[in-house]
């Protein structure tokens, strides 16, 4: 059970602006108490810095500035250019995951740009190489706000639409607030095709969620995503990306790591996109991996109810249904990560899925 911490997280939500001054007081101590209780795995997990100062993507990173209340925040993005020189390719930008960060689409996006096609890897506020500002609206509709004010200063004004995960259901979102802008939906084990809350998932809070990520470690991390993505397999893939995402946490700066990832599980629980498929009317591919059971919550419900949860091939032909322009793709025996689990058998399908640009019906 995470420890008992007397938090600055409700000071943070009733004081707004107050927050800032907080955390430069608190978070630090907070870290470093943190980090010497962290045993066993962690101890062989370099500390990579909130903002992934100590680890190198596959492409150089840009910053993209954003203005809010509380100052200018920094958005990290890789722009990818295709192989050969064509004039205008089309674009495809590829959002991830709530565990994961935009240098685990490296396999997809070499594939994309060996065939001729512009790639952006944005990375979300709250996540990996970007800022994780203590006091910010963290809100589907605001990401996806950013990632249009990206893309506008971009200069890219129509493209294709890739999510996984938690980035699946922004995707959603984004596509929902943003509709005449893309020429399709590639949705990848998005999570929202169902509504936890409604199924009995009771809320965590902020305070709860905040002191369960203090406590992760590369070990939670792993034996998390055994369960949960993988079905209980495990390789070199798989440990690259856990041991990323552990990086991030191994050091005195945890606390803003920790924080940030709070308040986007609140996001993802709170902000549904559930009821909303039947507005989803471009063309959508959704693709799902059959053993994926990934789902928020189950730890807090009993186990007859944490067994109805997540259950993917069943959601994804629900949605399908309720979404005008859709089709699916299943990929037998994988979980909740293709492109990670089998990446050639994701890859066929993705190009096999993409329109030609401008194409949107």
């Amino acid at each position: 059970m995470p420890p008992s911490i007397a938090l600055p997280c409700q000071s943070w939500v009733r004081t707004g602006l107050a927050a800032l001054a907080l955390s430069a007081v608190l978070l630090p101590a907070q870290a470093a108490t943190a980090a010497s209780s962290d045993t066993g795995d962690t101890a062989d997990v370099p500390a990579l810095g909130a903002n992934l100062q100590n680890y190198d993507y596959p492409w150089p990173v840009s910053r993209f500035a954003i203005d809010s209340p509380n100052g200018e925040v920094e958005m990290a993005y890789m722009d990818i250019a295709p192989d050969d020189e064509i004039v205008d390719p089309p674009v495809v930008v590829l959002l991830h995951g709530k565990n994961f960060c935009g240098a685990y689409w490296q396999d997809t996006a070499e594939a994309l740009t060996d065939n001729g096609y512009r790639v952006i890897v944005p990375d979300q506020i709250g996540f990996c190489k970007s800022d994780k500002p203590a006091a910010y609206s963290y809100t589907f509709h605001h990401l996806a706000e950013n990632t249009r004010a990206l893309l506008g200063s971009l200069d890219i004004e129509h493209f294709t639409l890739v999510g996984h995960s938690m980035g699946g259901m922004l995707a959603m979102r984004y596509a929902l607030m943003y509709p005449d802008t893309l020429d399709q939906l590639v949705l990848v084990d998005p999570l929202g095709l169902e509504d936890w809350k409604a199924k009995g998932v009771p809320y965590r809070g902020m305070n709860a969620w905040y002191a369960r990520e203090m406590n992760k470690n590369y070990a939670a991390i792993k034996a998390y995503q055994i369960k949960s993505y993988y079905d209980g397999a495990w390789n070199d893939d798989y440990d690259r990306w856990a041991r990323l995402l552990a990086g991030m946490y191994a050091g005195d700066d945890k606390a803003e790591v920790a924080w940030s990832q709070a308040a986007t599980y609140d996001m993802i629980y709170t902000q549904p996109v559930f009821y909303e498929f039947e507005q989803l009317d471009m063309p959508i591919t959704l693709m799902i991996g059959t053993r994926d059971r990934t789902a928020l919550g189950k730890d807090l419900v009993s186990k007859d109810v944490a067994a109805t949860l997540g259950d993917y091939p069943q959601l994804a032909d629900e949605a399908v249904r309720r979404m005008p322009n859709a089709e699916l793709v299943s990929f037998e025996g994988i979980g909740h990560l293709p492109p990670i689990e089998a990446p050639a058998r994701f890859k066929t399908a993705l190009f096999k899925a993409l329109k030609p640009a401008g194409q949107s019906q």
